[in-house]
């Protein structure tokens, strides 16, 4: 019987686990497969760790694991997917957003030869106008300057076959964008559109900050757009300056009426000094992932878990995956 392995990362969800749990269980039960919950909790400080361990003690089907902190969604994700040991895996939230529902729809595509089932959210009950309007900004802009296409909605609630879980597990990259990562991989892809509901308990941990961490981290991890402000915004550069310089041989041989030049002068040092300043901090976005990654270090260390070696064949002596 198939093993279907759902990952599924924590923060701080003592409230919303235990009917997660419920609901899974009562989806997969009549299914015929065999199921894995693989929790991967983030750092929490709350008791969802001792729930946690409670449901392990309950049900032999759920694993969890527990991250030496906070690593933040993607990473927690990622490491759900180097330990999960299913036919397929499932990705979703813990808040029951991503509805358990639709567990079997992805089965039947998954199937039916796809190997990867990936939702699009049509719109989230609840959500402000201001937020939706400005992640379909994001989206479109992004698509923009983007190599990869990313779906406008898509999230990361998906189903993944094994062996696309195990060429994801290639990519060790620390800025992760997994929608982009999934997308730029290829495989046969379904895609299914749903409606997300509010959260059964508790607030979104998704901060603005982190919101804005993982916006940027999209753009520059899949554009080198960025890079070419410099270029275009050095040819507008000169144009003005040539321009500058055109008035000031015009007033000074044609209307002979030269006056001392600070205004232009600092005009023109804001102006410049002011673009020099946002191109050296694209630069330096760019130039402080290449030193991150040069580090070479564990994407996230493992606090209590089962550790397996690269190949995800079994234990391993290191308690992190790089």
């Amino acid at each position: 019987m198939k093993l279907i392995s759902i990952v599924v990362p924590v923060y701080n969800e003592e409230v919303n686990i235990r009917h997660f749990y419920e609901a899974i269980r009562d989806v997969m039960e009549p299914l015929p497969y065999t199921f894995e919950l693989v929790f991967v909790d983030d750092g929490s400080t709350d008791s969802s760790r001792s729930i946690l361990r409670e449901l392990e003690a309950q049900d032999e089907r759920v694993q969890s694991i527990f991250l030496a902190k906070n690593s933040g969604h993607q990473l927690a994700l990622t490491c759900g997917l180097d330990y999960a040991d299913g036919d397929a895996v499932i990705m979703m939230d813990g808040d029951m957003q991503h509805p358990p529902e639709l567990i079997p729809t992805f089965l039947a595509e998954w199937e039916n030869g796809y190997e990867v089932v990936q939702t699009i959210r049509a719109t989230t009950e609840g959500v402000s106008f201001i937020k939706k309007a400005t992640s379909n900004l994001y989206y479109k802009l992004l698509n923009m300057i983007s190599t990869v296409p990313i779906q406008p909605g898509g999230s990361d609630f998906r189903l993944m076959d094994r062996v696309a879980v195990r060429a994801f597990r290639r990519y060790r990259e620390h800025a992760r964008f997994i929608r982009g990562m999934v997308g730029a991989m290829g495989y046969r892809q379904k895609k299914i559109t749903f409606v997300a509901p509010p959260r059964y308990a508790g607030v979104s941990k998704f901060s603005p900050k982190k919101m804005l961490n993982f916006a940027v981290d999209g753009i520059l991890a899949y554009s080198t757009l960025p890079l070419r402000f410099g270029l275009y915004g050095g040819v507008i550069c000169g144009f003005v300056s040539f321009c500058l310089f055109l008035h000031v041989l015009f007033v000074k041989y044609v209307e002979n009426d030269a006056v001392p030049g600070w205004a232009t002068i600092l005009g023109c040092i804001l102006f410049f000094g002011g673009f020099q300043l946002i191109i050296l901090g694209i630069l330096g976005e760019y130039i402080g992932r290449i030193f991150e990654e040069t580090k070479a270090r564990p994407l996230y260390l493992i606090a209590r878990g089962k550790p397996k070696d690269e190949a995800g064949n079994g234990p391993s002596s290191v308690g992190a995956r790089g």
